[in-house]
């Protein structure tokens, strides 16, 4: 399937319109009958899965190139099974090694969980057991939705929050299935989740996606206290395009470019980011990788070419927003993901670790892939435990800073 990155949908007059249907590819058509289809009346909204579909397949087949290599290797390399084991045995004393001093030594000094056979994803039904509303309206919005995740009795005190923002290449925002390992283990530890949806390309171009994750930040500043959760501390997570969109969320607290949808005086800001397996830059071409990438976020995301709008592209590259006020951060990423190479996730730290003057933590699991979260049940609970004695740390620092100033 042939996608031209240059091309746009037809334009508004006749030789635009005769040029792009010269130079569009069966992709291009593909994309621009389902978008045309979403905006019929009645039977519209029943028509936007075709242009997910459509985005979803152009995106496939740009990391294919990559994935086949990798499985190839993973199935053919002698000794390939005795590395894999390796790599799963150091899960625990590298995320160990990492935490340490950014956490207490105490704190580190516990039991880290036993690694499981079976997918997390087979957990499914007894994680959701933490859900305790389902589809709480956070805008004005019908895909505005989040389910609230949280422990049946809460402490007397206003308990922490967590927003995560699912991944899914910026063409599919479902709250369903991903972050449910980390989400339970927080409910367990106390905390308030809020799971959300979000709208996505093709049918919503960027920034929509980003507005939707301010939007929702906006309403927990605002209404969270309803769940039981604490309007003054609210972190935020994110897996693959959610990593990148929780990352630019944290780095862009009251942005007023970025907040012109939302009710005047939104607060934004939020106390904490953990980027899982993200990506961090919209402006690199220097792999083949990732000019594949960016051309697929011309063509699907932004429509525009970053040539001619490099400013949309480095407004919307976490790397290119880094500041010395930015929140504590914690990145994790695994030494095996072909979809976002894992040097994409050591760029963005060594970045933050020299601006921020905030905590800069960064988990690099070895032998990880892409959403390893949802598949890999030998890691996915060490990844969950680290997370949780990380946002730990930093509320409780939080809370100190807060009582000397009330002193």
């Amino acid at each position: 399937m042939t996608v031209r990155p240059d091309i746009r949908y037809p334009g508004p007059t006749p030789w635009t319109r005769a040029k792009w249907l010269l130079e569009a590819g069966p992709a291009d058509y593909l994309l621009a009958m389902s978008v045309a289809s979403a905006s019929l009346p009645v039977v519209g909204k029943r028509l936007e899965p075709l242009g997910v579909a459509a985005a979803m397949s152009i995106f496939g087949l740009r990391i294919a190139p990559d994935f086949v290599a990798s499985t190839a290797r993973s199935m053919f390399t002698p000794g390939i099974g005795e590395v894999k084991r390796r790599e799963r045995d150091q899960t625990h004393a590298v995320s160990e090694a990492a935490l340490r001093g950014v956490v207490p030594d105490e704190d580190l000094a516990i039991t880290w969980p036993a690694p499981e056979s079976k997918p997390p994803l087979w957990n499914m039904r007894e994680h959701r057991r933490n859900v305790y509303r389902s589809s709480v309206q956070y805008g004005p919005l019908p895909s505005q939705l989040l389910d609230v995740w949280r422990p049946k009795e809460l402490p007397t005190e206003p308990a922490p929050v967590l927003i995560f923002v699912p991944g899914g290449a910026w063409v599919h925002g479902s709250r369903m299935l991903q972050g449910y390992e980390m989400m339970a283990h927080l409910a367990s530890m106390g905390w308030v989740c809020l799971s959300i949806d979000y709208r996505v390309a093709p049918h919503h171009r960027w920034p929509a996606h980003l507005i939707d994750v301010k939007t929702a930040i906006a309403w927990a500043r605002a209404n969270v206290d309803k769940f039981g959760g604490d309007r003054n501390f609210v972190a935020i997570s994110g897996c693959s395009a959610g990593g990148h969109l929780a990352a630019l969320a944290g780095l862009t607290g009251n942005d007023p470019e970025l907040q012109a949808e939302l009710p005047e005086g939104s607060d934004t800001t939020v106390d904490a980011v953990v980027g899982l397996y993200g990506r961090y830059c919209w402006e690199d071409r220097s792999t083949a990788e990732r000019a594949r990438f960016m051309e697929f976020l011309e063509k699907v995301v932004v429509n525009r070419k970053a040539e001619r709008h490099p400013d949309i592209f480095r407004k919307a590259s976490p790397m290119a927003r880094v500041h010395p006020a930015a929140p504590p951060f914690l990145v994790v990423h695994g030494s095996g993901d072909t979809i976002i190479p894992v040097k994409q996730a050591r760029d963005f730290v060594e970045r933050l670790r020299a601006v921020s003057r905030s905590t800069v933590g960064y988990i690099e699991l070895p032998g990880a892939g892409h959403a390893f979260d949802m598949l890999d049940g030998a890691r996915t609970k060490s990844m969950a435990t680290a997370v949780g004695l990380f946002l730990r740390e930093v509320h409780r620092n939080r809370a100190l800073v807060g009582a000397q100033e009330v002193i």
